[in-house]
């Protein structure tokens, strides 16, 4: 169990919400206390809701929701009453009428009324196993700065019911298992200022303005689906509109809505959704199913995005691009996350999670969807090398921290904190091992018999892994584990080879250092063999099934030169660390992949593991450089390696926060310096081949115009890490001069975001030289006023500055939450400064705890505005147990502080509480 159910600590800590106002026909019973709720206790409820009907009266500063619920008795159920039990958020909703086919309920009598929930008595319906339920309730999406449930943001109003919003909408079985047709959603609002009105499915009815102005709109959803699945938006709204066939003849219309201003940079989306939409067709022989697809751009939004069936809701971060406003970076994005949410219309919205505890099944497995498609539309090494960097960067801090949990939780006080890259990234390397163990073709056939077997339902984790099972005639038990044991396996290897057998030896072994009780896990290694004289590859790639806490495999092996080199883990084919038994021959054996591998991830991976090795000699000493220079020198120049991506990557030194998991105590600051000395002396010593490259890319792309492709994209990445590591050489004013000048024209020559943001980049950092100082402000300022106003374009000035590494970063940082442009109340703005910050490791943990002050300060603000932004950066305290004593003792105080404000919500509170414990 992940957490005690503590009712006294609950008590103190914490009280939920007020009761509403005086106009509610009843009184509401006192405020709930939080619940925990475990994944063993799920039951069927005793009713379930088969179809809805829902009218949305909008008006400036109230919103009437009229439902009407068909409720059919459920005879499976074993609870042993037929109340029916409906959620809904008291501090959002306010009830006015219910009634049973047609007769008004009584309070008190026939409904009991609470925080968060209506129970309408089982004798209110007379016995009957089918009846409708009517409600009427207002709510106040003005006022809603939580952005779940129905909310106003800027010019329009949109709704977020993932995970728990549309209990804040009315009052409804909001759980995932509970899959109804919403048959009839009306909406009616004022036509000049609101002109589009937007549901889920098929637009059924549009109704022409009457007299008072005010026009309506009918939508219509065939397809049975949970309440977290619906959505409506209405707004004065632009879009662009496109058409696409699916493999079987039948025309869908497409269209993508943003504010008017920003609609000529909504085509590389409908660029994005046609290829999503073909690729599954091709991939797995998916196709949609209705014949409208739309997508609205939001810029206040919790989330990336939301799958909403036919109405997918953006963070306009993941929707709107152009050359001027946006990064390769975010080009990526865009791609990826139209892709996921398109992809979530079969994985997600026709089959669904029984409970908020299968959360992976569709987002697991949607995210490994679409790595897969971002591999297919570019390259698919540069893609799991992007993926496997964030999955080291976040996730793996995650299964070491104590909100460390499996991809499937048994427990949560409130769901949006699970929301994790554990579930996400972890879940998806989890699909991604299913189809290392069945081959390609034989995780089709398990997709295949899973939707074969359960459209249309609500299923597990369990139905998920039956059908791959089945399908390929394999036993998958122990794979269960995966879903079963939290944290990080790590496989220790040894081998040898017999010369006058000619039989090499791989022995490995595994255990889970932060989770040791655990049994063994069934690990798929991927694995080859190189000789480290001639380079060639031994024996091709073959996958090791490791399933007791230590295996050994023998092969034969002919045409032997030098030593046999083992390549493990190819591709990284399972989500842990990789360790060798003994350093003896280490250096030789990455020399040797990284030079030769034919397995493009390992390749980079040796590099990395090089340049960590000397990074962590640096931070103790001095870096033994022979062999990194060696490696390093390869990879700036080998003719080999024809993606420029590729290269680039290889030349990037390991991230920070990457770093920080191989260490026991993680001493931010010191991390950071070493990592900058090691490239000052790669910067240092290949200062000349990094100019020739640099120029090279800048004499071929000069002229030529714009492109977003893998090629075009490659030259521009690997051209600017020449630039950074160029000017990287700045001992000294005049060097330090010299490289701000650099970063300068090359800011000012720049023709897109991804170019402007390198030399920026650079820039920021710059300090204690008044010269390259002036010359920073200056970049500064002009990206500033060239974004007019626009809000992506602001969030990078933002991140960048937070992110900078200089002494005073923190006084630059309160600076800017004092800015116009600042707010608490957008997810997106806090995000680019404050989570920014939060990351910015070294100056994030200055043991003086000024910055820990700083942001328990801003999470105390944000908690009574969002709860799950708050909750998502009191994330940045909790890890304090891996920090030196003193900087512990002052991240565990401010969490203490945290814990004591008055109302905390439970998302703040469970992280909180975890991390105390």
């Amino acid at each position: 169990m992940l957490f005690v159910n503590n009712k006294v600590l609950y008590k103190t800590l914490y009280k939920l919400f007020s009761s509403r106002s005086s106009d509610t026909i009843s009184n509401t019973s006192p405020v709930d206390e939080p619940v925990e709720v475990f994944r063993k206790d799920y039951k069927q409820p005793s009713n379930w809701v088969k179809d809805v009907k829902l009218h949305f009266d909008i008006y400036e500063g109230r919103t009437v929701v009229s439902a009407d619920l068909k409720v059919s008795r459920n005879p499976s159920s074993s609870h042993g009453n037929k109340d029916l039990v409906l959620d809904g958020d008291a501090s959002s909703v306010t009830l006015k009428s219910a009634s049973v086919n047609g007769s008004p309920l009584t309070a008190g009598e026939d409904y009991t009324l609470s925080a968060s929930s209506l129970i309408v008595h089982e004798s209110a319906t007379d016995g009957l196993d089918d009846f409708i339920l009517s409600t009427v309730v207002e709510i106040v999406p003005e006022d809603n700065t939580q952005l779940s449930g129905f909310y106003k943001s800027g010019p329009m109003y949109c709704s977020q019911c993932e995970a728990e919003g549309f209990r804040r909408i009315t009052y409804y079985p909001d759980r995932p298992d509970n899959m109804a047709t919403f048959s009839s959603v009306k909406i009616t609002a004022d036509s000049s200022t609101y002109p589009v009105l937007l549901s889920n499915g098929n637009l059924v009815v549009s109704t022409p303005p009457d007299s008072t102005g005010r026009h309506s709109a009918t939508w219509e959803d065939p397809f049975p689906k949970p309440s977290y699945l619906f959505a409506v938006v209405v707004g004065d709204l632009g879009s662009v509109k496109g058409k696409y066939t699916t493999s079987s003849g039948r025309d869908v219309h497409l269209e993508i809505f943003s504010e008017k201003e920003n609609v000529n940079k909504l085509g590389y989306a409908m660029e994005s959704l046609k290829n999503s939409m073909k690729w599954d067709e091709d991939k797995f022989g998916l196709e949609y199913d209705l014949d409208i697809y739309n997508i609205v751009a939001v810029n206040d939004f919790n989330m990336g995005a939301m799958e909403n069936k036919g109405l997918n809701v953006f963070n306009t971060a993941y929707v709107l691009a152009d050359q001027k406003t946006a990064s390769d970076g975010d080009y990526e994005r865009v791609e990826g996350v139209i892709g996921h949410e398109y992809f979530h219309n079969w994985t997600g919205n026709r089959v669904t999670c029984r409970d908020w505890f299968q959360l992976t099944l569709k987002e697991g497995l949607t995210v490994f969807r679409d790595q897969e498609f971002s591999g297919d539309m570019g390259s698919k090494d540069v893609t799991r090398i992007e993926n496997v960097r964030g999955l080291r960067g976040r996730q793996f801090a995650e299964d070491a921290g104590p909100m460390s949990h499996p991809i499937r939780p048994e427990s949560y006080i409130a769901m949006d904190n699970f929301y994790t890259a554990t579930v996400y990234s972890k879940g998806a390397e989890v699909i991604r091992m299913y189809n290392t163990l069945l081959t390609p073709a034989g995780f089709r056939k398990g997709m295949d018999l899973y939707f074969d077997r359960h459209d249309g339902q609500a299923v597990t984790c369990d139905d998920f892994r039956a059908a791959m099972a089945d399908a390929n005639g394999v036993d998958l038990g122990q794979f269960e584990r995966w879903y079963l044991q939290k944290g990080t396996p790590t496989v220790t290897y040894a081998s040898e080879f017999d010369a006058d057998k000619s039989v090499f030896k791989v022995t490995l072994k595994q255990s889970t250092p932060a989770a040791p009780e655990n049994l063994p896990f069934h690990i798929p290694v991927s694995f080859g063999v190189i000789d480290s004289e001639s380079g060639e590859e031994l024996l091709s790639t073959r996958v090791l099934e490791l399933k007791s806490e230590e295996e050994a495999f023998e092969f034969e092996l002919s045409g032997v030169v030098g030593t046999p080199v083992p390549s493990l883990l190819r591709g990284f084919s399972a989500p842990v660390k990789l360790a060798r038994e003994s350093e003896e021959s280490a250096r030789l054996e990455l020399l040797t992949l990284a030079a030769h591998d034919t397995d493009g991830f390992n390749r980079w991976e040796a590099g990395q593991k090089l340049y960590a090795d000397a990074i962590f000699e640096q931070l103790g000493g001095e870096a033994e450089m022979e062999g990194v220079y060696e490696a390093f020198g390869q990879t700036l120049t080998s003719p080999k390696i024809s993606d420029d991506s590729i290269r680039a990557y290889g030349l990037m030194l390991p991230t920070e926060s990457g770093l920080a998991e191989d260490m026991d105590v993680i001493d931010p600051v010191g991390l950071r310096e070493a990592r900058a000395a090691v490239k000052r002396k790669l910067a240092r010593k290949f200062k000349a081949g990094f100019t020739e490259l640099y120029q090279t890319l800048t004499d071929e792309m000069k002229g030529k115009p714009f492109e977003v492709n893998s090629k075009a994209i490659g030259k521009r990445r690997l051209r600017n890490v020449c630039l950074d590591y160029i000017c990287s050489n700045k001992e000294g004013d005049e060097e330090a001069v010299e490289s701000a000048k650099l970063a300068h024209a090359h800011f000012y020559a720049a023709n897109c975001m991804s170019d402007k943001v390198a030399a920026m980049g650079i820039l920021a950092n710059v300090h204690s030289c008044a010269e390259a100082e002036a010359l920073r402000d200056e970049v500064l300022a002009k990206f500033y006023d060239d974004a007019e106003g626009d809000a992506l374009v602001l969030n990078k000035w933002f991140t960048i500055q937070a992110t900078a590494s200089k002494p005073d970063v923190l006084d630059d940082v309160k600076r800017l939450t004092q800015h116009p442009e600042f707010t608490l109340k957008n997810p997106n703005r806090c995000r680019a400064l404050l989570s920014a910050f939060t990351a910015n490791s070294a100056a994030f943990h200055q043991e003086d705890g000024s910055g820990y002050s700083f942001i328990g300060e801003k999470i105390a603000a944000l908690d009574a505005l969002n709860p799950q932004i708050a909750s998502r950066m009191s994330g940045s305290l909790i890890s304090y147990k891996r920090y030196n004593e003193a900087r512990a003792a002052k991240m565990k105080t401010e969490l203490e502080r945290i814990s004591k404000i008055d109302g905390l919500s439970p998302d703040t509170f469970e992280v909180v509480s975890r991390a105390l414990k």
